[in-house]
């Protein structure tokens, strides 16, 4: 019997099996390898929106500085709480040495002032009265005093006579006699009263009285010249030549007398100076007599040649930070001064950051590794 083959008509889902579908395989294959790499994350390293400072020197000890006052940052408070009624300077004034800055209420001392007043003015009259004793008016009024007791003595005596007598013939008793005796007794001592008080009178006022008396006036002057130094203490000064930096006051605020609170910052900034804060592990490579520069941040363009001014002996804890994730905060730093003169150049404000750049003797890491290069 022979083979026979029968053939059927193609149909629509023949033809998606054999063409439509490998077609659409082979397209989500390509369009998975053009995804994967037009996603696939590129390694960049941009470039940093500000280009850091560069160092002049082969070997540098780079550190961050505050630009300062050349009298430093001087921070004026209050010697005593009160209620600021005025201020007499604004940002930017210059001020010489006992200008005054602000001023506090000072009515309460200015009544006490009045009243102090009216206690000397009583006192030097009581030293007056005492200094011109005796007053002549009260002399006659003692002097009659003592001629009345005088005439009372006569007359007692007189009457003890005749008692005596009396008695001598029996006419009076004893009683009598005693009682006319008392009673010269009692004249004799109202009349050696009375001539007391008219010597006490004529001598004048006693000389200790006189001193206890000018005692009481130095008083009440000290207390005065005290007051007064109160009311002055009320309106703070200026102690330095300056310009005002800045101004954290104003009228009706209450400010009290606690340290560290500043009111009033001056300085002088003719000339600034940079306070610049070297690691401790960097001090053994300081040199004071290696040149300097001093560069603003955000102005790479400007650099300032500093020159050495003082060391400040003593290693602080660091507070100064400039920001970096990698600086410690808890390092010790030595306070360096360098001096800048900002002449027909950018101004530099006070409380400005600066990177300094200080020429450095290489470390022996450093030279080892510059032998072993070719």
């Amino acid at each position: 019997m022979p083979n026979t083959r029968t053939h059927r008509p193609r149909t629509f889902a023949d033809f998606l099996t054999q063409f439509a579908l490998p077609v659409s395989g082979l397209a989500l294959l390509g369009f998975a390898v053009w995804y994967v790499m037009t996603t696939q994350p590129i390694d960049r390293q941009p470039l940093p929106p500000i280009e850091p400072a560069r160092s002049p020197y082969a070997d540098t000890l780079a550190a961050s500085g505050v630009v300062e006052a050349q009298t430093e940052n001087i921070a004026v408070g209050s010697a005593t709480p009160g209620v600021v009624v005025q201020v007499l300077v604004r940002v930017g004034d210059e001020v010489q040495q006992g200008t005054p800055l602000f001023r506090l209420d000072d009515r309460q001392l200015q009544a006490a002032m009045e009243v102090q007043r009216a206690v000397i003015s009583q006192s030097k009259s009581e030293l007056v009265r005492l200094e011109a004793e005796p007053r002549k008016e009260k002399i006659p009024v003692l002097l009659a005093q003592v001629n009345e007791a005088r005439a009372v003595v006569a007359r007692e005596t007189d009457a003890l006579r005749r008692s005596e007598d009396t008695f001598l013939r029996k006419v009076t008793s004893e009683q009598e006699l005693v009682a006319r005796r008392e009673s010269l007794a009692a004249a004799r001592a109202v009349l050696d009263m009375s001539q007391a008080n008219l010597d006490l009178l004529q001598a004048g006022s006693w000389e200790y009285d006189r001193d206890v008396s000018r005692a009481g006036v130095t008083r009440a002057e000290a207390e005065l010249t005290k007051i007064e130094i109160e009311i002055d203490r009320l309106t703070v000064r200026s102690l330095v030549v300056g310009r005002v930096l800045q101004v954290s006051v104003h009228p009706g605020e209450f400010v009290g007398a606690p340290p560290g609170q500043p009111l009033v910052i001056l300085g002088n900034i003719n000339t600034l100076h940079v306070r610049v804060d070297i690691d401790e592990f960097d001090i053994a490579r300081f040199d004071s007599t290696a040149g300097a520069y001093a560069v603003p941040r955000g102005n790479l363009q400007e650099k300032y040649l500093l020159e050495f001014v003082r060391i400040e002996p003593f290693v602080v804890p660091k507070k100064s930070l400039s920001g970096s994730n990698s600086e410690r905060v808890d390092t010790r730093v030595l306070q360096v001064i360098y001096e800048l003169d900002p002449t027909d150049r950018l101004p530099l404000f006070v409380g400005q950051q600066v990177e300094v750049f200080i020429e450095a003797e290489p470390t022996a890491l450093q030279q080892a590794r510059q032998e072993l290069l070719p």
